[in-house]
């Protein structure tokens, strides 16, 4: 079984649909599993969520699900952000809001005892938030105190979160100082499931990635290896960037998608 594993689409369904085409090509996706904010900043809001319920995703709400419906205030967003969100909030149908005000903000999704997983496999029980256990939809699993906190309050021994647009490996580490240790997740690199400790991942962003690399980033659950491996993909960027221009959305929001920032 292959796992398709997204955050931070933002609303760009070229990024998108180039993340289904590359996840797909090696093979079957069973589902996929989506960790916030698929609005916000980028030109089709109504379109990504259309194809994430077309695909049957799995979705955890992150704050820009909950700016574009208007359920929290933007007063704590940046100008250019405050701006995508209003023009978010008046591209969707009433539909649309209630779906997205139905999201949960934190979800566990196990999957089932698969004669495939490797021997000693930790079970595959996940726990999916867009930012942290503490916060859900606004704090940033950046540091050594935040991944800290969240672990604490992580059941499962597995989880995944959003929200840094930046992909990431916490692991928990009772030996470190900080009691746990955060790597950068490079392109192609496999995370083995079989830890004795809590681990949590970061997929990176599909739509606008904070890495000084942009290409979409998402990552892929393969039960058979037991491990989650990180991808990056290049996608049609001028193309969202037109469709921005087109919508007015704030100049530096189309400018960042070129260089990954």
């Amino acid at each position: 079984m292959r796992v398709l594993i997204v955050s931070d689409i933002h609303a760009n369904l070229a990024a998108l649909e180039a993340v289904l085409r590359d996840a797909t090509a090696a093979g079957p996706i069973e589902a996929v599993w989506n960790l916030g904010d698929c609005v916000g900043y980028g030109p089709q809001p109504g379109e990504c969520i259309a194809r994430l319920r077309e695909l049957g995703a799995l979705m955890v709400a992150g704050n820009h699900e909950r700016a574009a419906t208007g359920a929290i205030s933007t007063a704590d967003f940046n100008p250019n952000a405050a701006a995508a969100a209003a023009w978010t909030r008046d591209q969707l149908s009433g539909e649309e809001k209630s779906y997205l005000d139905a999201l949960p903000e934190v979800a566990e999704q196990r999957v089932g005892q698969d004669p495939s997983l490797k021997a000693g496999a930790s079970a595959a029980e996940f726990t999916l938030v867009h930012g942290t256990l503490r916060e859900p939809i606004w704090e940033y699993l950046n540091s050594h105190e935040a991944a800290i906190g969240h672990l604490r309050l992580q059941e499962t021994a597995l989880g995944l979160v959003g929200h840094t647009h930046v992909p990431m490996l916490v692991v928990e580490d009772e030996s470190s100082a900080q009691g746990c240790e955060l790597y950068r997740l490079a392109d192609g690199e496999a995370v083995d499931l079989t830890p004795e400790r809590k681990i949590v991942i970061n997929p990176g962003s599909v739509g606008q990635p904070r890495d000084r690399d942009p290409r979409a980033s998402y990552a892929v659950y393969d039960t058979e290896q037991a491990a989650v491996t990180l991808h990056r993909v290049e996608y049609d960027i001028g193309a969202t960037q037109a469709l921005m221009e087109a919508a007015g959305l704030p100049r530096w929001l189309i400018e960042r998608l070129e260089v990954g920032r």
